[in-house]
């Protein structure tokens, strides 16, 4: 298939900032961009040329929505299967149904990885409270029990200390399909966001280090400060996702680094991600621009780094005590500000990042830290 180029129209299903950032890069490269969710006056639809606001089950909406645009991609994973399969088979749609349909279900996404010779915990499927009790004797205690589908930052996700908690946890997560999964004790999380052409071309940022407060990513550095050794093997673990599930986009594989430096697989997202928001100040190509290229048939740009960098998420709770001071946050050197449009703040809502650059990571960490911290001068 021949190279969609620029003047077209892209599609995008979903309106938050991962849609927004995709937005400016595409507009950036010449591309038109209509975007898709029930929201109105959302982050991406702000920025883009044409917002179709609709419930993703309106199937006559969205074969509509796929008739006005040359490829269809998605800023988010949990697009109900009937919404891919209406958008029909005249339109380009990158990544796959298949991939969504792997990594929107924690279930079928642990079965792939670990069928793919992937390193993950110690898994059981749940599916009631008996194959709970089973799946405790199997994998054993503390363990963290999950529900299958929509969950993020957290939430559907209960931790199991005793045998004797899982009724209770079971109940929490409203005795619905999950996975439970072994605790990892690490030494800290890591991510790799890969990038695949149609080709079968894999590029990535290499190793990025994130730390997380209240199971949201609060701090994301680059690169991250681990061995040589977890880094090839990072990398090489990524490589492999993005090959087996055949993504044709951007795939994040998150991962857990032990204490003696082995990596095991956490989650997969496939598309741009939280932690590579930094790669549009720090790298030659950021994750959304080359998301673009992959849905486009384009080559993959550079993932070169123009050096290291760190970002912090700014939530809703930034805005408790009024508006936060953005004077003086940037007026901390080599600092950068986006912000995603969103009227209403909210404790734990991603409103926006800081990105700063440095020499070193320890310094884009600090640097990016007291921007965040000047927010709210004493």
């Amino acid at each position: 298939m021949a190279a969609i180029l620029p003047g077209a129209t892209i599609g995008v299903l979903g309106s938050g900032q991962l849609g927004r950032m995709f937005a400016i890069a595409a507009r950036r490269l010449g591309y038109r961009v209509h975007t898709f969710s029930p929201d109105q006056d959302s982050p991406t639809g702000q920025v883009a040329d044409h917002e179709v606001t609709a419930p993703y089950d309106d199937l006559e909406a969205v074969a509509a929505f796929a008739r006005g645009v040359s490829a269809v991609t998605f800023e988010f994973e949990n697009v109900p299967s009937t919404t891919v399969a209406a958008l029909g088979g005249a339109v380009v749609v990158r990544p796959s149904g298949q991939v969504l349909h792997v990594t929107q279900h924690r279930v079928r996404e642990k079965q792939f990885l670990s069928g793919a010779g992937l390193p993950v915990a110690r898994f059981a499927v749940v599916t009631d409270a008996a194959s709970l009790a089973e799946g405790l004797a199997t994998v054993g205690v503390p363990a963290i029990l999950k529900t299958a589908t929509f969950g993020y930052d957290g939430k559907g996700q209960v931790r199991i200390d005793r045998p004797g908690h899982a009724g209770a946890a079971w109940a929490t997560i409203g005795q619905q399909p999950a996975v439970l999964e072994k605790v990892v004790d690490f030494a800290c999380e890591v991510s790799v966001v890969g990038a695949r052409s149609v080709d079968g071309d894999v590029q990535h940022y290499g190793v990025i280090e994130n730390t997380h407060r209240r199971h949201i990513l609060d701090v994301s550095v680059s690169p991250a400060r681990v061995s040589a050794a977890t880094t090839e093997q990072a990398v090489e673990i990524a490589r492999a996702a993005c090959t087996a599930l055949d993504v044709v986009g951007v795939l994040c594989v998150e991962m857990f680094v032990t204490h003696d430096g082995a990596v095991i697989v956490n989650e997969l997202a496939p598309r741009p991600h939280n932690s590579g928001h930094l790669t549009i100040d720090a790298h030659v190509t950021s994750q959304f621009e080359q998301q673009l290229r992959a849905v486009c048939g384009l080559p993959l740009g550079s993932t070169a780094a123009r050096g290291p960098a760190a970002m912090a998420n700014l939530l809703g709770d930034e805005w408790a005590d009024g508006e936060p001071d953005w004077a003086a946050a940037l007026a901390v050197p080599s600092v950068s500000l986006h912000l995603y449009g969103k009227s209403t703040p909210r404790a734990g809502r991603k409103m926006g990042h800081l990105t700063a650059t440095a020499p070193t990571a320890d310094e884009a960490e600090r640097l990016v830290r007291a921007a965040r911290a000047a927010l709210h001068p004493r």
